[in-house]
């Protein structure tokens, strides 16, 4: 019992001090995730404010270019007015005012051609059509916004916007452009997607895996994720309406509010399968140290038992043969057991098929006979017929002595024994029970480990040995049926049949 104590008193101090280890570092680790958290939290609260901001700026110049672009339809028509009533107004008619307006117009591109495309005058061209002598199809697309004006002879005057408002409406297009790409390669690696303004046309997106995002249900989910941690930012497209710009918090933050679990998992999971590894190791060396000094035991044994053979011969064979020698000659049988029970223990037994009624029949009538004094008294119920198993008859009796045993030393003002065999569906069930002092529940695995005793000498293996023939030997179960205090144990053995 010292040295079970010691060693679990040892393991207990082992584990806890791991344990504060694990923590320590566990702590630490976190309290450094969690400003790294905060700190990524802080740098996406900025860029978001950050993009708020510009996006307030874009709508606010979208805006303004809407009431710039009002005015300068305002310039067009009025100009194209001015055309038409100077080519339609009669000889007699004042016609300065027309003139005022079209010569003093030096923005608003005009074009006028032949019936045939040639162009035959122009004015604030873009430069890239100054040199143009045809009216061709780049240049139709350019004047397309506007319905051209028939003159007489066949000729037409194609005009547009001025140069001022195309040159703005680029800057701006490229502003808004540069905008979109600033969101979406964001510096901190917030995931993003820019819907149309029905949230349903993906625009562009960014850190995001671009295989998934051919998924729609994959899409619908990211934006409804993004939307339920951030309220998506509006912003206005020039005369393309609005765009939503949904977002959320970087993978890598997402990673690292799991890393502290995921670290004590990792820990967890390495302490159970070291611990695991050791205990094998650890089990393994103890049994071949038992199964060497259980060899070397019998071993020898083996001298001396066959000495004692050929002596109780040589007595037998006396005209007057000792008394004695019967009771002898059983005793030596039943060291010569003893010693095959010891060469048996580190090897694979042979199971061989045996009446369990039997065997527990002979070795408890042996038993009853060391044991039984007028302190002891033996209560065997065996079934009256035949129970055939696989058994190795002299591990199993090395079990029920043992146990025998363990009964005997619970009652050291005397008791009684019970052995009782039952038949189940798949076992044979052996139970031994005592009315000595009993078990404490919280010690019914614990009595089966090695070094395990409540004695002042021995050495804790009967009950280890016992759980070994029968569990690992004969794939069987020995377990604590039952034990109170001060009224006696139970211990039940299952074989299969």
């Amino acid at each position: 019992m010292n040295l079970y104590s010691r060693k679990k008193s040892w393991l207990l101090i082992l584990s806890l001090l791991a344990a504060a280890i694990v923590a320590f570092f566990v702590l630490y680790t976190n309290i450094i995730v969690n400003r790294f958290a905060e700190r990524e939290n802080q740098q996406i609260k900025t860029w978001a404010d950050a993009v708020q901001t510009q996006a307030a700026l874009i709508s606010y110049t979208d805006e303004f270019f809407g009431g710039f672009e009002k005015q300068e339809d305002l310039r067009v028509d009025l100009l194209a007015s001015a055309y038409r009533r100077f080519l339609a107004a009669s000889p007699e008619e004042n016609v300065s005012i027309y003139l005022d307006i079209i010569t003093n117009n030096i923005s608003i591109p005009v074009v006028i051609t032949d019936n045939e495309g040639n162009i035959i005058i122009s004015l604030n061209l873009p430069e890239n059509q100054r040199e143009k002598k045809s009216f061709d199809n780049e240049m139709q697309s350019f004047y397309s916004k506007y319905d051209p004006i028939k003159m007489d002879n066949g000729m037409w005057l194609y005009y547009s916007e001025s140069l001022i408002y195309t040159e703005l409406e680029g800057v701006l297009k490229d502003m808004f452009f540069t905008f979109m790409d600033d969101v979406i390669y964001n510096a901190v690696g917030s995931p993003v997607i820019i819907t149309d303004s029905t949230m349903q046309k993906v625009i562009a997106f960014g850190n995001i895996d671009s295989v998934e995002m051919h998924n729609p249900s994959f899409v619908t989910e990211q934006i409804r994720k993004m939307d339920e941690d951030n309220l998506p930012i509006k912003v206005a497209y020039l005369d393309k309406g609005h765009v939503f710009i949904h977002f959320r918090t970087s993978d890598l933050l997402v990673n690292v509010r799991f890393y502290g679990y995921l670290q004590i998992l990792l820990v967890a999971v390495f302490v159970i399968v070291a611990y695991l590894f050791l205990s094998g190791v650890r089990r393994s060396e103890q049994n071949q140290v038992w199964a060497g000094m259980a060899k070397e035991t019998a071993h020898q044994l083996g001298t001396p038992l066959t000495s004692l053979i050929g002596w109780i011969e040589l007595m037998k064979s006396e005209e007057h043969p000792f008394i004695g020698t019967t009771e002898m000659e059983n005793d030596v049988n039943r060291l010569t057991m003893i010693a095959e029970r010891f060469s048996k223990i580190g090897s694979v037994p042979t199971l061989e098929d045996n009446d369990a009624v039997k065997a527990v029949s002979e070795t408890m009538n042996y038993l009853k006979k060391r044991f039984s004094s007028g302190k002891i008294d033996f209560d065997i119920q065996l079934p009256d017929r035949s129970l055939v198993i696989p058994l190795n008859k002299a591990l199993f009796s090395w079990v029920l002595e043992n146990l025998t045993k363990n009964a005997i030393d619970a009652m050291p003002e005397g008791g009684r024994i019970t052995i009782e065999m039952t038949e189940g569906d798949n076992f044979v069930i052996v139970d031994v029970s005592d009315n000595g002092k009993g078990i404490h529940r919280n010690m019914f695995k614990q009595i089966f480990k090695p070094g395990y005793t409540t004695k002042k000498r021995g050495w804790g293996l009967g009950l280890s040995l016992a759980k070994r023939i029968i569990e690992v030997y004969h794939k069987g179960k020995i377990f604590v049926k039952s034990s109170t205090i001060g009224r006696g144990t139970t211990f039940r053995i299952m074989l299969k049949k």
